[in-house]
């Protein structure tokens, strides 16, 4: 018999009902224009996507800047970013919609 104590329930379920899908770190911009992405569509820079290391393609996810309170919900279609820190990269357009360029402290979560 497995006896599981009712706070440690209670976090499982949370887990696996997903409320706590949400990620903090550093967003960066990224945009290969005409390039392919790793679900192989082409990169558009205008259009609200990004890059995630995990999430499956497809995923959308509210990324909220810290700094500024702004959000924009982008679609998950390539991979990465591979630097230490960062959680997200997103398209100029993506950047725009949150008020940053170059670097931003943000929140992820998905939709």
């Amino acid at each position: 018999m497995i006896r599981i104590s009712v706070s440690t329930a209670c976090a499982i379920i949370f887990l696996s009902c997903g409320a706590a899908s949400a990620e903090s770190g550093v967003a960066s911009i990224y945009s290969y224009k005409g390039g392919k992405t790793a679900s192989g569509e082409r990169t558009n820079p205008g259009g609200l996507t990004a890059a995630h290391r995990r999430l499956p393609f497809g995923t959308m996810v509210q990324v909220t800047n810290r700094r500024n309170g702004k959000s924009v919900t982008v679609r998950i279609n390539d991979r990465g970013p591979f630097i230490r820190g960062r959680v997200i990269d997103v398209t100029p357009a993506g950047a725009r919609a949150l008020g940053f360029s170059g670097l931003a402290p943000v929140t992820l979560a998905v939709r």
